[in-house]
């Protein structure tokens, strides 16, 4: 039941009742006091979208009532919410414009701990991910005599015990207001079900040994990072998706797609493996290809689904979208993301793209430390409320209104995309069932430009007989529609097709295929052997004559997948080729691959090759990533050297022995001769005609390379994550804006990225970026070209907190280079990494 005891936020001593704030202005300085327990962090501390109005509701008392991870609200528009490791609280805000205390009843029940709440039908519904109460699982919360107080809970589905902070989360409402989807992370196994929409042929799918670097979940398999659906009762379960790392909630727009947003894995920064936090459409049948260790698959694997829009490192919590918030329409429409360890809420601007959606994102709220873990939009008042806390951080609840003047009437349904969603929606119609209709409704949109509707033909297919259309496969002239029925035949067929699947990848014509169709035919190659088995000793020299002459091409991605099939198949011409690559390739990242590849590779080396290879590791030693960095190149190396006979060994004792050479990125590029201390002013000039036409695409990247760019800034699917993702610079910034910003960086320091001066009890000051929080520790990154450059501040030492005006950008990276140089990095940016661009031919 719940207790007849109330409290209220007057009677707390943290209690901030009716503080509000029209946020147009700057990031401020944070008041912060020391003490057991820090005050809840101010809103005139954080930095919010003109017009909009932060009030501070309740700060939690934090040995009392714990620290707040989950919400939602009630059909009475009160607010439920959970402590991590505690109880249910009800929260009765006041009124728009009230000086009244919020007021916040404990639910005196025999159920807490939930990372998921909603409430639906008359009850309460709760995920809990605690092997308290009756574990982990789903449970009914009911008012059953109808006096307004819970009084009866129920387990609904037990899911399996595996969990921790990557296990069950949210719970929401289905677009039909009939049904539960439950969003569950990495570490909890698929729950019974009695049906799957992707195609259950789980598997790892990697060519080579992956390898690992700290063995967080070591020897966790697929399919993990799940999304299921089920009844109000619990009773029957669907599977709707894999492949996440840690989403922890998710919500449906007014179309019915399901949105989500997904977790990075920090230890894996600055490796080709790295994959931010990004947004994610949760189509029917959906693989996001999560795969532990060095196993993650690329976003362009046709087997799997992209993201939306990747937004960078982060922690992601709770999400919601703005309908029936009293907002501007654009805000309305917005999908809402939580980032918990670096205190940012996001608007991602959703906008119809064929079958999907693309986005651009934007801050909303920001605050140092602002660990966000969940919020709502309350329909009784048109609000949005968010809570922070976790991990026994500090608590508080927050509301969000709008003081504007743009008009906040009800937003009309966005318009857009209605043919291709409809079509996408019917063959996702066949998923999870065999249907006699299915294969001659799926075969036609196997070659559809639309990626989406070649995915949900695809899975349609795959969950019918492979007998049914294998033929009709083999005999598809369509180039797209044959790639896309070889991928399903190597995933379902038998192994007994295995030759006729080389045979038909043989056939294939390299240029007459797209540069996404050469991926695509690359990763149907790779599946063959790893579904199929090993070649024979005649498929493998077919394989390598179709191969070999392929390799190496202009692109970086496509020469990645070719030295790991080359490798593979033990090609005598792999390791020349190669380690070409590896010594001209400019991102670490791309360095990382080929050596990963090499490592097991048996045959076509010489001495000097070996030689050169093994000399990377000493240039390696000077690269910095996360956690599991250092791991991971030193497992490439005890692998590389197991394949070393005694002999070989003692021929490259000096490079084996070598002393590596630390050397930063800053410390490389200063090595280089200074040319110039360039101006904006000198370099304009050049601008309007240098970037027209004739630059160098493959020395601009270099230059990105050489001038560090790739240690802090991720561009084109590779590169550091402390930095701003460079991909859509050009739609940000003119040339000139670009040029200053290198040239000026703390002329405009981005909020999203400024560093934070941390003002300690003795005087003494830590400038960086806060990366994580803890009860009474907050972990801030002093040096952006380490991502393991961490140091722990004492919360409960620091007299303030305030954004810097420095940006940890370093100034002068342009002064080694020429104006050429200078002029082709640019366009390399402002391309997008388009080799094809005008200003290249």
């Amino acid at each position: 039941m719940i207790s007849h005891q109330m409290k209220d936020a007057s009677n707390t001593p943290t209690q901030a009742c009716g503080h509000t704030l029209l946020l147009a202005c700057a990031f401020l300085v944070t008041p912060w006091v020391t003490g057991a327990e820090p005050e809840a962090t101010d809103p005139a501390a954080m930095h919010v979208l003109p017009g909009f109005n932060v009030e501070l509701l309740y700060s939690v008392p934090r040995d009392q009532q714990g620290s707040w991870v989950s919400m939602c609200h009630d059909d009475k528009g009160r607010l439920i919410v959970s402590d991590q490791d505690g109880g249910l609280y009800r929260i009765t805000p006041p009124a728009l414009g009230s000086k009244d205390p919020t007021r916040v009843e404990s639910i005196d029940l025999d159920i807490g701990h939930a990372q998921g709440l909603v409430y639906a039908w008359g009850h309460l519904y709760a995920v809990t991910n605690s092997k308290a109460h009756k574990g982990r699982g789903l449970y009914r919360v009911k008012d059953t005599d109808g006096d307004d107080r819970f009084d009866e809970v129920t387990l609904l589905k037990k899911f399996p015990e595996e969990g921790g902070e990557h296990g069950p989360h949210a719970v929401i409402v289905g677009p039909d207001q009939a049904s539960l989807y439950v969003i569950v992370g990495n570490q909890t196994t698929l729950v019974d079900h009695q049906k799957t929409r992707p195609t259950p042929v789980w598997g790892e799918d990697l060519l080579l040994p992956r390898i690992y670097g700290n063995g967080f979940m070591r020897g966790t398999l697929a399919p993990r990072g799940w999304i299921a659906k089920t009844d109000p009762e619990g009773a029957t379960w669907e599977i709707i998706a894999t492949g996440f790392r840690n989403e922890y909630d998710a919500a449906f727009n007014r179309h019915g797609e399901l949105f989500t947003y997904d977790a990075d894995m920090e230890w894996d920064v600055n490796t080709p493996w790295y994959r931010p936090t990004r947004v994610c459409m949760v189509p029917s049948g959906a693989e996001f290809g999560w795969r532990n260790g060095s196993g993650k698959w690329p976003d362009y694997y046709p087997d799997s689904l992209p993201p939306v829009v990747d937004i960078g490192p982060g922690s992601p919590t709770g999400v919601c979208f703005g309908y029936g918030a009293r907002f501007p329409e654009k805000y309305q429409n917005a999908f809402y993301i939580n980032d918990w360890s670096y205190g940012k809420l996001y608007a991602v601007h959703l906008r119809p793209d064929g079958a999907a959606y693309s986005a651009h994102v934007e801050e909303f709220i920001t605050g140092s430390p602002l660990p966000l873990t969940d919020m709502v939009i309350n329909p009784k008042d048109g609000a949005m409320y968010f809570a922070i806390g976790g991990r026994r951080t500090k608590s508080a609840l927050y509301r969000v209104t709008y003081e504007g003047r743009e008009s906040t009437v009800p937003a009309p349904l966005m318009t857009g995309g209605e043919d291709q969603r409809a079509i996408r929606r019917h063959l996702e119609s066949f998923h999870g069932r065999q249907d006699p209709q299915a294969v001659p409704t799926a075969l036609p949109y196997l070659g559809h430009t639309d990626r989406y509707l070649r995915f949900a033909a695809r899975i349609a297919l795959e969950h019918q007989p492979a007998a049914s259309w294998q033929e009709l496969v083999f005999s598809e002239t369509n180039l797209q529609s044959r790639l896309t029925g070889l991928l399903a035949l190597t995933r379902v067929g038998s192994p007994e097709l295995k030759p006729r699947l080389l045979e038909a990848l043989n056939a294939l014509s390299w240029n007459t295929l797209s540069r996404e169709q050469q991926l695509d035919y690359l990763r149907v190659y790779s599946l063959t052997f790893i579904r199929m088995g090993e070649p024979s000793d005649p498929e493998r020299e077919a394989a390598l004559a179709t191969l070999n002459p392929l390799f190496p091409t202009q692109d970086r991605f496509q020469n990645v997948e070719l030295c790991q099939l080359l490798c593979y198949l033990q090609s005598p011409e792999a390791a020349a080729k190669s380690v070409l690559l590896l010594e001209g390739a400019p991102s670490q990242e791309e360095q990382i691959d080929y050596a990963k590849s090499m490592r097991l590779l048996r045959t076509g080396w010489t001495e000097d090759l070996q030689k050169r290879y093994f000399a990377w590791f000493v240039k390696a030693a000077a690269y910095r990533g996360g956690a599991s960095f250092r791991k991971f190149v030193d497992a490439i190396k005890n692998d590389a050297l197991s394949m070393l006979n005694d002999g070989q060994k003692v021929a490259m004792k000096d490079i084996l022995e070598a002393e590596p050479s630390i050397q930063s990125p800053l410390e490389a590029i200063a090595a280089r001769s200074f040319v110039k201390e360039w101006s904006a002013s000198e370099l304009q000039r050049a601008l309007s005609t240098s970037l027209k036409k004739g630059r160098d695409f493959d020395k601009g990247r270099k230059v990105f390379g050489e001038a560090a760019c790739f240690s802090c800034h991720r561009f084109d699917g590779e590169g550091g994550a402390l930095g701003p993702d460079l991909t859509s610079a050009a739609g940000k910034f003119s040339p000139l804006d670009l040029l200053e910003s290198i040239l000026e960086p703390s002329k405009v320091v981005s909020d999203q990225y400024a560093p934070s001066v941390f003002t300690m009890e003795n005087g003494d000051t830590v400038t960086g970026r806060v990366i994580n929080l803890g009860s009474d520790n907050i972990t801030v990154n002093v040096n952006m070209f380490d991502p393991n450059g961490n140091v722990g501040v004492d919360r409960k030492k620091v007299v303030s907190i305030e954004p810097s005006k420095i940006s940890m950008m370093p100034e002068g990276l342009l002064n080694m280079l020429e104006k050429d140089e200078i002029m082709d990095l640019l366009a390399y940016v402002l391309s997008r990494g388009d080799r094809n661009h005008p200003m290249f031919q």
